[in-house]
């Protein structure tokens, strides 16, 4: 019974560190100059963006327009009962806001975090990028930065200055939510697979 309290005890310990270390995270922002940003898909509404993913959309917009990233990637798939991509969808909400149709890319296969990395991450080697930044909500980013980095992405944060996640509520189910994830990716990180995936590239619009 002892060894099961302490490994219990350790278990919860290591948990509240790892959210202490999210919180602490999420407060890193690097906006400097960089070749891209890769926003991390969210849930599309009837072909438009959910307004958790249309503040990252926004964000990115920013970002490029003044001029400190040269392209945008935007990933994410087709959601259960959607008909576009989560990153088409992003696509055409950004061109339509002044972003250049041929600084936007997509990947379109991915559902997870991981996934959304590992398809960028084949856009960032076929366009010979370096810099880039992440772009998500500021709870994500611990997680999404550790990711990035392991799958060798050039990678620092930039996390939406605004959030739909405001209550305490929703913030505390954000964040034991990024806990849960982040402790699971810690565990499954030695076999993970970190190649690009490189058939999630898609065109973001007709060519």
């Amino acid at each position: 019974m002892r060894v099961v309290l302490i490994a219990v005890g350790l278990l919860v310990v290591w948990l509240i560190a790892l959210a202490l270390d999210i919180i602490h995270y999420s407060t890193v922002r690097d906006d400097g100059p960089a070749d891209a940003a890769i926003v991390l898909g969210a849930a599309v509404w009837d072909g438009e963006p959910s307004p958790v993913f249309e503040e990252r959309i926004k964000h990115a917009i920013d970002l490029y327009q003044q001029g400190r990233v040269k392209a945008l990637i935007f990933t994410g798939g087709i959601g259960d009962g959607d008909e576009m991509a989560e990153s088409i969808a992003a696509s055409v909400y950004a061109i339509k806001h002044g972003v250049g149709p041929g600084d936007v890319f997509c990947e379109t296969a991915s559902h997870f975090t991981h996934e959304n990395l590992l398809g960028a991450k084949a856009i960032v080697e076929q366009q010979r990028f370096d810099r880039v930044l992440i772009v998500s909500d500021p709870l994500h980013m611990r997680r999404a930065l550790t990711m990035a980095r392991d799958f060798g992405l050039n990678a620092y944060s930039s996390p939406t200055p605004t959030s739909r996640y405001i209550s305490l509520g929703s913030q505390l189910d954000f964040l034991w939510g990024e806990v849960r994830y982040y402790a699971t990716y810690l565990v499954r990180r030695p076999w993970l697979n970190k190649a690009a995936n490189y058939a999630a590239v898609q065109p973001c619009i007709d060519q």
